[in-house]
């Protein structure tokens, strides 16, 4: 018989997981819990999260509370008779009541190798700290945040021009063939959960939209590196004319965003054909730029029509 599943998952980064369940035979996805539909676009128009779209699309019945204690939830979810939860990137912590639920355990694909980066956004954090490497944690879940004991983990390297969202997508098609990988060894009694060492943790909270303002007394690396991970959210931004300027990696991953030389905190100088800024340590060479309300330009395009950027501050 297969086994019977929960799923529990909201963005995009949880689709890979889902349909590696909902294709597996020795699987059986019987119910998917999910975050409710929230307005997106200039119309705000309801927008179901990616998991439910694929919940709709392979008929399984899907649960949208606001929040797991809602009157009613717990007895739907008892009324599945799960063997397994499983839960990806699904924005709600789970109770004990839920997760003493299934016999066989809840269980996390968390995109980090844990205990180094716990929390929500483990992808954005891992290059901002110029990591080497994460990878993907299939895990038991307690009643902390990301601290339950590993069964598996799997690491791939981050690319000198990784951006949050090339890094992302990698991770999530690995979540989801790490995850079956090890649900059946640790189905079968092959996998000894191993404890977290507590002592090594790191954290990475939430991501708020202010986190994207760049502050130029940082080093033109560490500006850098925050334009490719908070790529395409929160995204980057600064200050210019009193309009909100956007600053956004590169297409062509061998662009050089960083170089030496010197000006002043936040002074934009003309530099080949575009611009560079001024840091706390070097200049940072930036390749595209969105003006609010604008059209996305490469920089050298945007100074040809906005040459008073040239000996101003950004802020």
């Amino acid at each position: 018989m297969p086994h019977r599943v929960i799923f529990m998952g909201t963005p995009e980064f949880a689709v890979p997981s889902l349909r590696a369940l909902l294709d597996a035979p020795d699987f059986d996805v019987v119910c998917v819990v999910t975050q409710p539909d929230r307005p997106a676009g200039r119309g705000q128009k309801l927008h179901a999260p990616p998991v439910k779209q694929v919940a709709l699309a392979h008929g399984v019945p899907i649960l949208q509370p606001q929040k797991l204690r809602e009157a009613g939830v717990f007895e739907q979810l008892q009324a599945c008779a799960p063997d397994l939860i499983v839960v990806a990137a699904f924005g709600q912590i789970l109770r004990q009541n839920v997760l003493d639920l299934p016999r066989c355990g809840c269980i996390n694909v968390h995109a980090s190798l844990l205990p180094r980066w716990r929390g929500a956004a483990p992808i954005q954090a891992a290059i901002r700290a110029d990591d080497a490497q994460t990878g993907i944690t299939i895990m038991q879940m307690d009643a902390g945040l990301d601290t339950g004991p590993i069964l598996r983990q799997r690491a791939i390297p981050i690319a000198p021009n990784e951006t949050g969202q090339t890094l992302h997508d990698k991770l999530a098609a690995l979540g989801g063939a790490l995850l079956l990988e090890t649900l059946r060894d640790y189905l079968d009694g092959k996998i000894v959960p191993q404890p977290q060492d507590d002592s090594a943790h790191t954290y990475a909270p939430m991501l708020k939209k202010e986190d994207g303002r760049i502050n130029w007394a940082d080093s033109a690396a560490e500006i850098a590196r925050q334009v490719r991970a908070y790529y395409p959210y929160p995204a980057t931004y600064t200050e210019w004319n009193g309009q909100l300027l956007k600053i956004l990696p590169a297409d062509a991953p061998d662009s050089v965003t960083v170089q030496a030389g010197s000006a002043a905190v936040g002074e934009v100088i003309a530099y080949d054909e575009g611009i560079a800024v001024g840091t706390g340590n070097g200049l940072y060479v930036p390749q595209q730029v969105q003006l609010a309300g604008r059209a996305v330009q490469a920089a050298r395009d945007f100074v040809n029509g906005h040459k008073a950027i040239i000996g101003a501050r950004l802020s």
